[in-house]
Order: structure tokens, then C-alpha cells, then sequence
């Protein structure tokens, strides 16, 4: 294309491939849906050079902050070829605010970075409201973000997804704190795989030789919205535990199971005594294990195997535990204890 060719006023962004019109109009759909997710401390909305937030205003005497950042990985793959893009951003900020609670902070605010090579103003905006509500959701604030439109960088209708998520709790209230021996595990049921593994879901599905449209062989509807079933948030339900006392620690089950992520809260010494049939494990993961021949060694430490979170508890208040975990609407399992020693140990059957 020549200068001639693109008109009086010579070649324009939007001839090099990125809408700024579009982005604009993608800001004005949100905004609604970033402004829901206000809580105290916010400062401004959206548009701003950056995000700015008043820790006083949000409560706090003596705050330390924590900070996560995450993405969705290869699940991305499966919506983006269903086209079931909505549970994707409730996904990205599962990933994110869930790390932050394991430190015993309360999620404040969200920002997210999104990346295609052609800007779709509606699928966006359906996984930005996603976003906005797992911020609402999580009591955590969508103060900003970035949408990149990268011409060249991406297969059309491909996009990426980017969560960073800061927290915050008084001086001396970080955990994992005071985790010793006969400590009690509650384990939090999980929604399906979450948001890890799916580069192994995605080949187990190519070896069924199903698509994703098929009918998913343990649930109603299709396969790849099974498989889509959104990361659960833990948020809420996790720190009103911590607020009650005797909380000691909390592991966020994600890529490499309850094998590699529960020693990871536990100091020198200490290792992890689980029951595996405690629960009942969920068809989904019964059904790729199946498919791909996978023994039970390999899905514990790949999968979260129908544990999303794992609370370690003072054993005199796990039952109270128990017990408002559940008033939060939790399943709650009793897996097992903390023992001297390293790594997990399985006892019973997982398949």
C-alpha cells in the first residue's frame, strides 16, 4: 500500500492493522463492569496513566503487601477453538487471588493484560467481564489493565491472557506460621482440572478421538465445556478460616498436584500423611486417567484430583473449622495430618 493508496492523509494505524476506535470502545463496555467490583480504597476508575489505591482507606494499620501474577495456560487453547471465552477471566483471577491467600493476605486489586492480533470488541469485552467478576467475587478491585492489539503476532482469533493481583496484611499475620506435626489437612473441593495440565487434557482428548463439541462421557452437555468449568474461588471462604484462628497454612493446588504444592507450605522436617480415600474423586479426572492409562502416582502429581485448596489446621479447631468452612458453602474433606518426615505419603486408593 502506498501513501497514494491510503488517502489524503497518508498511511494510518488502523491500515497497520490496530483499531484504536475499537480499543476505545472496548473501555466504554467495561467500565460498568470494573466499576461493580469497587471496594474501599479505590481511587479512581479506569483510564488513568495508573491505578491508585489508599491502603488506610481500605483498613489498614501496618499492611505488608503480596503480589501474584499468573495466567490460564493451554485451557485458553479450548476456548478459544469452542468459543466459550467467559469463564476464561473468572480463571485468570482464580489463579492470581487463590496464591495470595496462601500468604495470608486479602486480595485488594486486579489488573490484566490481554493480547490478540485483531481486537474483537465483543469476545473481549465477554473476557474482561469474566475478569470483573472474579474480581467481585473475590472482594478485589479491577483498577486497570492493558489491551494489546499486535497485528502479526497472532493467529486470527488466537489472544492471550495475563492476571496480576496485589494483596495486603498487617505486619505478623503472614502464613504459612506455626505448621508442626499432627496439624489436621482439610481439603476444599475443586471444580474439575482448574486451570493446570491442560497441555496433558488436551492430548488425552486427541487420543479419545473426541472433539469438543462431543458429548463429555461423565456430565451433561459438551466436552469442551465440561473441560471449561471454571477455577474455583477460594478467597472468601479461606480467609474468613484464617480470621477464626488456627489456620497455620494454606496450599493452592495447581500445576503439580497435591504431590508437589502441599510440601511447599511445610518447613524442613515435615512431610504429609493423606488418605486418599477421604474423597471421592471426580469423574472428569476418572475419565482421563482411563483414557491415557495414567497411574495414580502420575495424576497426583500432575492434577488437583478434586482437591482445589488445602487448609493445615491446629487439630483442637479443626472441627470448628470444618464447620465454617461448610456454613461457607465448602465441601470439606478430612485428608490426613502432618507428620515428621518429607514429601507426601498416600495411603488407600485413588482409582
Amino acid at each position: 500500500m502506498t501513501a497514494n493508496q491510503a488517502g489524503k492523509n497518508g498511511i494510518t494505524y488502523a491500515d497497520a492493522g490496530v483499531d484504536i476506535d475499537a480499543g476505545n470502545a472496548l473501555v466504554d463496555r467495561i467500565k460498568p463492569a470494573a466499576k461493580r467490583t469497587a471496594r474501599p480504597g479505590v481511587m479512581a476508575g479506569l483510564g488513568g496513566f495508573g491505578a491508585l489505591f489508599d491502603l488506610k482507606a481500605a483498613g489498614y494499620v501496618d499492611p505488608v503487601l503480596v503480589a501474584a501474577t499468573d495466567g490460564v495456560g493451554t485451557k485458553l487453547r479450548i476456548a478459544i477453538d469452542t468459543g466459550e471465552v467467559d469463564g476464561v477471566g473468572i480463571d485468570l483471577v482464580a489463579m492470581c487471588v487463590n496464591d495470595l491467600v496462601c500468604q495470608g493476605a486479602e486480595p485488594l486489586f486486579f489488573l490484566d493484560y490481554f493480547a490478540t492480533g485483531k481486537l474483537e470488541t465483543e469476545k473481549a469485552a465477554r473476557i474482561i467481564e469474566g475478569i470483573a467478576t472474579g474480581c467481585e467475587l473475590s472482594g478485589c478491585a479491577l483498577i486497570g489493565g492493558e489491551t494489546a492489539e499486535m497485528p502479526g503476532m497472532y493467529p486470527d482469533g488466537d489472544f492471550d491472557l495475563a492476571g496480576f493481583a496485589v494483596g495486603a496484611m498487617e505486619r505478623g499475620a503472614a502464613l504459612p506460621s506455626g505448621v508442626k506435626e499432627g496439624d489436621v489437612l482439610l481439603g476444599l473441593g475443586s471444580n474439575g482440572v482448574h486451570s493446570n495440565g491442560y497441555s496433558l487434557v488436551r492430548k488425552l482428548v486427541e487420543v479419545s478421538g473426541l472433539g469438543w463439541e462431543a458429548d463429555c462421557p461423565w456430565a451433561t452437555g459438551s466436552l469442551g465445556a465440561a473441560l471449561l468449568a471454571p477455577t474455583r474461588l477460594y478467597v472468601k471462604q479461606a480467609l474468613a478460616a484464617v480470621r477464626a484462628g488456627g489456620v497455620h497454612a494454606l496450599a493452592h493446588i495447581t500445576g503439580g498436584g497435591l504431590t508437589e504444592n502441599l510440601p511447599r507450605v511445610l518447613p524442613e522436617g515435615l512431610g504429609a500423611q493423606v488418605d486418599l480415600g477421604a474423597w471421592a474423586l471426580p469423574e472428569v479426572f476418572r475419565w482421563l486417567a482411563q483414557t491415557g492409562g495414567m497411574d495414580e502416582a502420575e495424576m497426583l502429581k500432575t492434577f488437583n484430583c478434586g482437591i482445589g485448596m488445602i487448609l493445615a489446621v491446629e487439630a483442637s479447631e479443626a472441627e470448628a473449622l470444618k464447620a465454617l468452612l461448610e456454613a461457607e458453602g465448602e465441601a470439606v474433606s478430612v485428608l490426613g495430618h502432618l507428620r515428621v518426615g518429607e514429601g507426601v505419603t498416600y495411603e488407600g486408593a485413588l482409582l
